[in-house]
């Protein structure tokens, strides 16, 4: 039970307040369940909803014109001098996703050409090929009839992960697979157990924990400096059109300067790890909620082999036609948005509708929550792909979806793991059907993305009208 003492506003413009009668404010409750915490402060509290964690006031908001003010209207105010982003920044340094000020509008005018969709385009036939290469590894252990209980989570982070390896750093992480993944998993769980504690005296004693923390990111940097030394001391320039190489020439167009060695190592790290489980833990709970509704995966079944018949390999000029598949990740997106809970800090007093903002409060925004307003989202438990239909989108608020954030500091990889997604799901819905299986435990973790805790098991069968087949060419 949420121990709460009142929803009163002390004063007129003061927000109502998510009151706990404890020391430490809210953070037991926040610590203990944080999905029903952000749910139940807006349903006892309604769009703007105040209180505490430990010495920290701190602001819930819902409303998509709230959210737009904070990251889009008057951002400049709404810094990510948060504690989550300064851990952050312990293993990603100054990337995107951590810096702040001149400092990130130059990386980010630097990056930018980059990720624009032309230069993306390149990376599909990469993500397809491993799509299809990874469908192939299950056509030659699961049985036909039957099929098996699979470990999806896992299946997705390990494809992601092949991705995110070849078109950032145009390596294949081959036999180095599983310690990547391990380095990559230790630096997101010592993390997040970071983040709720009090007293930060243990993260610098040299414990078991720091210095498995330390070695996974020590592991990761050797692999990304090696990699940018190679390139730089090549004599033909080292290009070899990942996004490391397009990093690595270019210049920023005001000043003329490129990034260095420590820049380049802090941008690729960001894209590792933003790249990876995020896009991961989309796929698996998509495929958990198809598992779930036979009906939309029959449908998504059908888009598969209308667009690629006699079980062709997707490419980019599919993209388009495979609009259904969009539909199914957005949906699942809303419900299971990976990056579930964001943090800003207000440098001044402001205001949102009404309500008094304070200079030096934490303001916070739950894409989970906020998915969830019955207001713009009815029934919002249910899964329907339709939702983002034309027709059903049309007069939808902005900023009542926002998986990839938005504003300015949007992020600059959406259309990257789009793109990502769809080719991973029309792959497999091209050639498996996906139900839930005895075994399958849904226990979601909300750590620094909405993950499945214990993987996500779901019965993985060829399709009846489908022979295992090897890989396919394009």
């Amino acid at each position: 039970m949420l121990e709460v003492l009142g929803t009163h506003a002390i004063n007129a413009d003061d927000p109502p307040r998510f009151w706990v009668a404890h020391p430490l404010g809210a953070m037991r409750q926040f610590r203990a369940d944080p999905l029903r915490f952000v749910l139940a402060v807006h349903e006892r509290c309604g769009d703007v909803a105040r209180f505490r964690l430990a010495h920290n006031n701190c602001y819930l908001l819902r409303h998509p014109d709230h959210i737009r003010h904070v990251l889009l209207e008057n951002h400049l105010n709404y810094g990510k001098q948060t504690l989550g982003y300064k851990k952050m920044s312990l293993f990603l340094g100054k990337g995107l996703v951590t810096s702040e000020g001149d400092f990130w509008k130059r990386q980010r005018r630097i990056a930018q050409p980059a990720f624009h969709r032309k230069r993306i385009s390149d990376f599909a036939d990469t993500m397809a090929t491993m799509a299809d290469e990874m469908v192939a590894a299950w056509n030659a252990r699961i049985p036909r009839e039957g099929g098996e209980a699979v470990d999806v989570h896992h299946e997705m982070m390990a494809v992601t992960l092949r991705i995110i390896a070849s078109t950032v750093l145009s390596v294949d992480v081959g036999e180095r697979e599983a310690k990547v993944g391990e380095a990559v998993s230790t630096l997101l769980e010592v993390f997040n157990d970071s983040l709720t504690r009090v007293v930060p005296i243990h993260e610098i004693l040299p414990t078991a924990t720091n210095k498995r923390w330390e070695a996974a990111r020590n592991y990761l940097d050797g692999i990304v400096y090696r990699t940018i030394e190679d390139r730089r001391g090549d004599p033909d320039g080292g290009r070899k059109g990942d996004l490391l190489d397009m990093l690595l020439h270019a210049v920023d167009e005001e000043t003329g300067e490129s990034m260095s060695d420590l820049q380049l190592r802090d941008e690729v790290m960001t894209m590792f790890m933003a790249g990876h489980e995020t896009t991961a833990n989309a796929l698996a709970w998509t495929l958990y909620e198809l598992a779930r509704h036979p009906d939309i995966l029959e449908r998504l079944q059908a888009e598969a082999d209308a667009v690629l018949p006699e079980g062709r390999r997707p490419n980019f000029d599919d993209l388009p036609a495979l609009e259904y598949t969009g539909w199914v990740i957005n949906e699942g997106m809303r419900l299971h948005p990976p990056a579930w809970l964001i943090a800003r800090s207000a440098s001044e007093d402001d205001s949102v509708g009404r309500y008094r903002i304070r200079k030096g409060s934490i303001v916070f925004f739950s894409p989970y929550a906020a998915h969830r307003n019955p207001t713009y989202w009815p029934d919002p438990e249910r899964f329907d792909p339709e939702r983002f239909s034309p027709e059903q989108s049309e007069h939808r608020p902005r900023y009542a979806y926002f998986p990839f954030s938005g504003g300015p500091r949007v992020c600059i990889g959406n259309h990257f793991a789009e793109m990502e997604a769809k080719m991973i799901l029309a792959c497999i819905a091209r050639d498996y059907d996906v139900a839930l299986d005895a075994s399958t435990e849904v226990l979601p973790d909300a750590s620094v993305t909405l993950r499945p805790e214990n993987g996500l098991r779901l019965r993985l069968t060829p399709r009846a009208s489908k022979a295992a087949r090897p890989a396919r060419s394009a």
